[in-house]
């Protein structure tokens, strides 16, 4: 006589942020937390490019400058911090940055005129910059490589945390005050991301492999220098991640410095409707972010890039190109968020694992912020292109541009999927 065993059960797997160490958590919170303030202090000036182009009198070229200023001093910032980085301390210098770019968001709420903001923006982007890079550096050395492209994209979607703070404040604030002092409200809440430092400053250690590469080094009398990144066994790493860069952010910044004003202008979307739509496009945004992180510890950190690099591409030139209806729009700002969006989660983990660990800073600092400066440059170029040709159709020709870009570099770089982190790189 047979008899049946009972099914047992499988095993019910921990959510992998559960399997974090205490120090690995509290760095992905503090690094989380960067990323959502910094990108509610970016943002902001996304949502008030309409009203300062009616209030100042200024072309849409200028406003793109407005935009392009603090992105393209941002990859000065960026290269400055990863060289500090490397110097003096992840943690410390990841602090520095913080209260800049919070200080000089604040301050741009003060300005009276396009030279005075165009000044507090560009100053503003210094911050801007070294923040990613040196939370980045910071995130790849800490975790462990089974949940590093998880964790690191997993921080990635503070950026739409913060973006939509900036979509709350934008409809509050402009639908209860004037819009004369809405815009400059909406810089001065740029002065929150400020207290986080209190926090990284008693959580967040300096990550195990710097401290022994810093140690080695004292040790044996080296000491490395940046230019090494531009040495022949590393000049291809480093001219190849710099042209990633430029792609993911070219496509990201075409797409979202000039998205409120094509809703609003093009589209004659009002001010909560505005705010409705974007809410989709931030929403897809966060998804796409945790999907795509996922994905990079999944299936690897160049499939990801390269999959999310084309549905970019053909979602923009739907979104924008295409004669599709408000309704249709809306639904079609969830995929155009998520891919945009999640194009950015494998790349730090990505650029971590292609520098040795003595200019992981630099070269980190540099690439990432090269491509931004050169990324930095589509704002300003849809503005002045729009003067030509609809506004949809200009966002739509330099973001297909960068994710073709972009698919190029992600071909010619290898796979680091997995890859232990070695103090004598």
């Amino acid at each position: 006589m047979s008899t049946v065993q009972p099914a047992v059960a499988a095993p019910v797997q921990r959510p992998w942020i559960l399997d974090l160490t205490p120090q690995e958590r509290s760095t992905l919170f503090a690094t989380f937390g960067g990323w959502a303030l910094d990108g509610m202090d970016v943002m902001v000036y996304s949502f008030v490019i309409p009203t300062l182009i009616a209030a100042w009198h200024i072309s849409k070229g200028q406003a793109g400058l407005l935009g392009t200023a603090a992105l393209l001093i941002s990859a000065v910032g960026g290269w400055l911090a990863g060289l500090l980085a490397d110097r003096f301390g992840r943690a410390r210098i990841l602090q520095l940055t913080i209260l800049w770019f919070a200080f000089f968001t604040f301050l741009s709420g003060f300005t009276t005129s396009f030279w005075q903001l165009l000044m507090t923006r560009g100053l503003q982007g210094l911050g801007f910059g070294g923040e990613w890079a040196v939370g980045s550096v910071l995130m790849g050395e800490t975790i462990r490589p089974q949940y590093r492209g998880k964790a690191v994209g997993t921080v990635q979607g503070g950026w739409a945390i913060g973006w939509g703070i900036t979509a709350i404040c934008y409809t509050v604030l402009f639908s209860m005050l004037p819009a004369a002092t809405a815009w400059r409200a909406m810089f001065w809440i740029g002065i929150l991301p400020s207290l986080l430092v209190f926090y990284i400053r008693r959580h967040v250690p300096e990550p195990e492999v710097f401290q022994l590469t810093r140690a080695r080094e004292a040790l044996v009398g080296e000491s490395s220098h940046f230019l090494e990144i531009f040495s022949p066994a590393l000049l291809n790493t480093t001219f190849l991640t710099a042209l990633l860069a430029m792609g993911v952010q070219g496509g990201y910044y075409a797409i979202t410095t000039w998205l409120p004003t094509f809703l609003k202008t093009s589209r004659g979307l009002s001010v909560l409707n505005t705010g409705g739509y974007l809410f989709v496009v931030i929403a897809g945004s966060f998804v796409g972010y945790m999907i795509s992180a996922w994905l990079a510890d999944r299936l690897g950190r160049k499939r990801t890039l390269i999959v999310f690099a084309v549905c970019s591409f053909l979602t923009v030139t739907a979104y924008t190109y295409l004669p599709i209806s408000n309704g249709l729009m809306l639904v079609l700002g969830f995929p155009l968020g998520f891919f945009a969006s999640g194009s950015f989660s494998p790349v730090g983990a990505f650029f971590t694992e292609l520098f040795p660990s003595r200019l992981r800073g630099s070269g980190q600092g540099f690439s990432y912020n090269f491509g931004r400066a050169i990324g930095a440059l589509f704002p300003t170029l849809v503005g002045y292109l729009s003067a030509r040709i609809s506004l949809g159709h200009a966002i739509s020709a330099f973001a297909v541009a960068a994710y073709l870009v972009m698919i190029f570099a992600v071909l010619l770089l290898p796979e680091t999927r997995g890859k232990e982190l070695q103090v004598y790189e």
